[in-house]
């Protein structure tokens, strides 16, 4: 299992300058899948889709863990995500500890396990997200753990952008915090107004 490094802690603004350099956090007007409205996107799989800046961000996020909490890295029995955003932090993540990575899958609005993955009885696993909005994800993901009979120690992703609103029993680590304040479709300030909306990935007018 790779150790952290003895370098500084990445920094907020380091990590979304990351983001920026990527392509990766995205200004103008985003309808979300919420249906709420936002002057900012943040679109992990910009980061993700380059090795170098991947594993840089998943060693800092690794090493904030093993510095910030209890979780025990080397401990542990699975990392598991919730697909699609998830998959690829979950992937890199256990490609730097040696811990086995799996995703679940929503079938029918409810995430289930699939493609033969399978999560130990009492087994320590920790929830990897790519961005946290409002942790809806993320407690799907630890209650599907909990079914099916793990052990949930923590939730780590790359962004928290809820604002604090994202809250959970379990040891919760960000690499960095990013708020990005959202308007209802009828409460629109004048800026997001102006500008065209277009729902993220399509580029297309919302």
């Amino acid at each position: 299992m790779n150790q952290p490094n003895d370098r500084p802690p990445m920094t907020d603004k380091e990590v979304l300058d990351e983001f920026r350099d990527a392509d990766a956090l995205l200004e103008g007007h985003f309808v979300l899948s919420s249906g709420l409205h936002s002057k900012h996107y943040l679109q992990c799989a910009r980061i993700m889709m380059d090795p170098r800046r991947s594993e840089k961000l998943c060693k800092a996020l690794i090493a904030k863990i093993h510095t910030e909490t209890d979780v025990r890295l080397d401990k542990l029995d699975r990392l598991v995500s919730p697909a699609m955003g998830g998959i690829l932090v979950g992937y890199e993540m256990g490609r730097q500890t040696g811990v086995s990575s799996v995703f679940l899958e929503r079938v029918k609005g409810v995430l289930e396990l699939r493609r033969g993955f399978d999560i130990p009885k009492g087994g320590d696993c920790l929830i990897v997200e790519d961005i946290i909005t409002t942790g809806k994800s993320a407690r799907e993901t630890i209650d599907a753990v909990n079914g099916l009979g793990g052990n949930v120690v923590g939730v780590a992703c790359l962004i928290d952008r809820s604002g604090g609103a994202a809250k959970f029993d379990e040891e919760f680590v960000p690499l960095a915090e990013f708020f990005v304040e959202t308007h209802p479709p009828d409460a629109l300030p004048p800026e997001l107004e102006a500008i065209v909306p277009v729902r993220p990935g399509s580029r297309v007018p919302a």
